[in-house]
């Protein structure tokens, strides 16, 4: 029987970064348990893409693994244009208005946008090289056993291995948290959100563009092609399936439209996939030796792209709130080997991340009521106020500010500027 520190159940991206985190500021023994292979990079861009803020960036770079990111394909945004279909409200930002936030840092982008599978390669490769990480790739956990001190995970048929702690980084329908039994709060956002990759007439120029509809938001997200754009278009059930009906031409036709021709004439250039879309919430994040990251203990509404950097903040503190307890038991005779992974360390991992997730679906859920189809007089009064933020540049810079990832208690992996 295998014997190992962690078990990290999910190699997504917020799993892989997880045990480089840990691997980096401990001397921690990690496993890796995912059957899902890594999707082969082409030249066609992957449909999935996420929006990487600074803080993100710090904690590849930290990490060693930016770089192999930013080698393959990436695309930077310097500015973000968002308005209101049934009004005439907008806002726009631009890098150029937060120059003078950071005394000593040079902003030269507002985030970046990447696909999903350029980030987990470069993870994964990152982690098959450390000798203190071992990845099962060959099936499936059966189960997960609780002992005094130790996880128990068993398998189909190869050996069960043992760790001190297991860490459910297995996304949004997790098999970990289900088979632990830790309840979940769920709310149906009653939305669908359909992806895919798109051609632009005028191309995105750099731009992070966001038009809120009658039926929800449709955002397009600049690619590494300047002519190229992903979409998510989250919308009603029933207007979904309707878009998901049409064909290629139709489709592109109705996105030109949606977008009021501010990126030309669009055309589909790949498949369409949609998703139901809902917020949940794990009502503890840690429970015995376990301990939930990512999208296993929170999904938010994907209108504002934080879903993927508020879970690897996740693994950010999760590593901190670990690697500071080890030092800090370090050469204490009295101290357990093992406080690292108890109960009452781990509630400082739950404390501090839930409060943050909370905010997060809070400010999600109050746009997208903002948003929702309302009496003229209040589309018109919205309009008023998104135009009036335009112009209101210390209020623009806080919004700014946080859609980069700069918040007073982020974790030292992912401190802007911090080497």
């Amino acid at each position: 029987m295998q014997k190992f520190d962690i078990l990290i159940v999910g190699a997504g991206m917020v799993g892989l970064t997880l045990a480089l985190a840990i691997r980096k500021t401990t001397s921690l023994t990690v496993a890796i348990a995912d059957k899902t292979p890594l999707t082969p990079i082409t030249d066609e861009p992957s449909i999935r893409v996420s929006a990487i803020n600074m803080a993100s960036q710090q904690f590849f770079e930290q990490l060693e693994v930016w770089s192999s990111i930013k080698s393959n394909r990436l695309q930077p945004y310097h500015h973000m244009h968002v308005w209101d279909k049934a009004g005439y409200g907008k806002l726009s930002f631009s890098v150029d208005e937060v120059a003078d936030v950071f005394d000593n840092i040079k902003v030269k982008q507002l985030g970046w946008i990447i696909e999903n599978s350029v980030i987990r390669e470069a993870l994964w490769h990152k982690a098959q090289q450390d000798n203190g990480i071992t990845f099962f790739t060959q099936e499936h956990i059966t189960t997960i056993g609780m002992g005094d001190n130790d996880v128990f995970a068993s398998f189909t048929t190869q050996p069960p291995i043992t760790a001190k702690l297991v860490v459910g980084a297995d996304g949004a329908n997790s098999w970990v948290r289900k088979q632990l039994d830790m309840p979940t709060t769920f709310r149906d956002y009653d939305h669908h959100g359909i992806v895919a990759t798109v051609k632009c007439e005028l191309g995105h120029q750099h731009t992070a563009w966001q038009v809120f509809l009658p039926t929800g938001p449709l955002a397009f997200l600049p690619l590494f092609n300047e002519n190229l754009c992903s979409i998510v278009w989250s919308t009603s059930p029933e207007d979904a399936e309707r878009l998901m009906a049409l064909s290629p031409e139709e489709f592109s036709k109705a996105l030109t439209s949606a977008s009021d021709g501010k990126l030309g004439n669009i055309t589909l250039t790949s498949e369409t996939f949609s998703y139901p879309l809902a917020m949940r919430m794990a009502q503890r994040f840690t429970q015995d030796r376990a301990v939930l990251v990512g999208d296993a203990a929170h999904t938010i509404h994907p209108l504002a792209g934080q879903g993927v950097n508020l879970g690897l903040l996740d693994a950010a503190s999760l590593t901190q709130v670990i690697s500071k307890q080890m030092a800090e038991t370090k050469g204490m005779s009295h101290a357990e080997p093992t406080q690292w992974s108890s109960p009452s360390t781990l509630q400082q991992y739950a404390r501090w991340r839930k409060s943050d997730a909370v905010e997060m679906v809070a400010a999600m859920e109050s746009i997208k009521q903002i948003f929702t189809p309302q009496h003229p007089a209040i589309q018109a009064l919205r309009g008023v106020g998104m135009s009036m933020l335009d112009h209101i540049k210390p209020v623009k810079k806080i919004i700014i500010k946080q859609a980069l990832g700069i918040k007073s208690n982020l974790p030292d992996l992912a401190q802007v500027g911090k080497k």
